[in-house]
């Protein structure tokens, strides 16, 4: 077999608990196409080594969102992403962010992906201690349930409270003075209250949006980095929140990792 069909199978715990037969089935698609050792790790420093100790194999994680931010973290520290490709299976209580990306549902589809599909390369926004953020960055740290990292920020929520039969009760609505700069360009300053601010990565530049305390507008800019300073303030970054911080600087990495996903016949 090709080294490209030598593959490190990681199979996360929270995957074999929750859903043992998916990891089953896509574990025999993967060895009945492939050379692949399997890896059972029993917590994030046995996933760490069975990572760095990959060799030559294609890095395949069996596993859910946060497996798959856990790997995307580890390979990016050790400068692999930005020659190599990851392979994600999702299986798991929370695969929203994973399917976001073009990874298929279903461990067989996903398994196939794996086997046959193409690397697509993605962005990263990464802050100044390596930290990084694949899907959406919130602050402040929003309630959002585990895995809905592919929720489009404050204004996506104020607009489902629009919705929802009872208003959410303005005591709720937590607001903080934030210094935001794109690109060197202040998008809001301490002087005024902000009630959300969110960063995605949107086609080689993060996307920054500003939801205003009051009744403002939204703003909305595209830089390459995103420097956000106050009072203490915590973020979300996918489902991971941090904090407190003073300031945080993110900076886009355009095409700094790659995953396979499944091949696209040209239109």
């Amino acid at each position: 077999m090709s080294a490209h069909d030598q593959l490190l199978v990681v199979i996360d715990p929270v995957a074999r608990r929750s859903d043992g037969e998916s990891v089953r089935i896509a574990k025999d698609v993967l060895c009945g196409g492939s050379e692949a050792k399997i890896c059972l790790p029993e917590g994030p420093e046995e996933f760490a080594r069975a990572l760095a100790r990959r060799g030559s194999r294609r890095p395949v994680v069996i596993g859910d969102d946060r497996a798959l931010l856990r790997a995307v973290s580890l390979l990016y520290r050790d400068r692999w992403l930005g020659d190599g490709a990851l392979s994600l299976i999702p299986v798991g209580p929370a695969v929203e962010l994973a399917h976001s990306l073009g990874v298929p549902p279903g461990p067989v589809a996903a398994a196939r992906a794996v086997l046959d599909g193409v690397v697509r390369r993605l962005d990263l926004l990464v802050d100044e201690s390596d930290g990084v953020v694949v899907g959406d960055l919130t602050i402040p740290a929003s309630p959002v349930p585990v895995g809905a990292g592919t929720v489009w920020g404050a204004c996506r929520h104020l607009a489902r409270s629009l919705v929802r039969p009872a208003p959410v009760p303005a005591a709720r609505i937590h607001r903080q003075r934030l210094r935001v700069e794109a690109d060197g360009m202040v998008l809001a300053d301490l002087n005024r209250e902000v009630e959300g601010v969110t960063v995605r990565t949107a086609g080689g530049r993060a996307e920054v949006l500003i939801q205003p305390g009051g009744s403002g507008e939204p703003l909305t800019a595209k830089a390459l980095t995103v420097t956000v300073s106050g009072p203490d303030f915590r973020y979300r970054a996918d489902t991971q929140v941090t904090g407190p911080v003073r300031t945080r600087t993110w900076t886009l990495r355009p095409g700094a990792w790659g995953l396979t996903l499944p091949y696209q016949p040209p239109p």
